[in-house]
């Protein structure tokens, strides 16, 4: 008889590719600050604790892009609708946020004044973001986002 012992080993799943939520929200104020709050949370679920940085620059981001959407891109009876993704491979986070408006687009204003009251939102994406820009959303929309980089999770 074969004494042989086979011992088994199981490796730990892979970390995936690609890691995402897609949500809509009213296009109001409180379905902003709910997309803040659940890109907070979903933060955390990927590793990424409320005060981190990553998560904080994340919670900046996505209130800024949500609240333009609501005040700027706003379709009576349309929703916005928030994805994030992460990608552990590359440690870039995507912010979109999709709107039923094709026709405004969104600008950094060339000058601002001290009493201005609006418009530095997109500075502050312009400064956090690796990158940002807007696409086209099919049918109909837009879709403005932003990428971070974050350490690895």
């Amino acid at each position: 008889m074969d004494n042989t012992v086979l011992k088994t080993t199981t490796a730990p799943d892979p970390e995936p590719e690609l890691r995402e939520l897609t949500q809509q929200f009213p296009a109001t104020p409180r379905g902003a600050r709910l997309a803040r709050r659940l890109a907070v949370r979903r933060m955390e679920e990927w590793g990424y604790p409320p005060a981190s940085d990553a998560s904080c620059t994340v919670a900046l981001l996505v209130a800024e892009l949500a609240s333009n959407a609501v005040r700027h891109g706003r379709v009576p009876g349309r929703d916005f609708r928030l994805r994030l993704a992460c990608a552990p491979s590359t440690r870039t986070i995507r912010i979109e946020v999709s709107d039923a408006r094709e026709d405004r687009l969104p600008a950094i204003p060339s000058a601002l004044t001290a009493d201005d009251e609006s418009g530095r939102g997109l500075l502050l994406v312009d400064l956090l973001a690796v990158r940002w820009g807007t696409t086209r959303r099919i049918p109909v929309g837009k879709t403005v986002w932003a990428e971070v980089r974050c350490a690895v999770r």
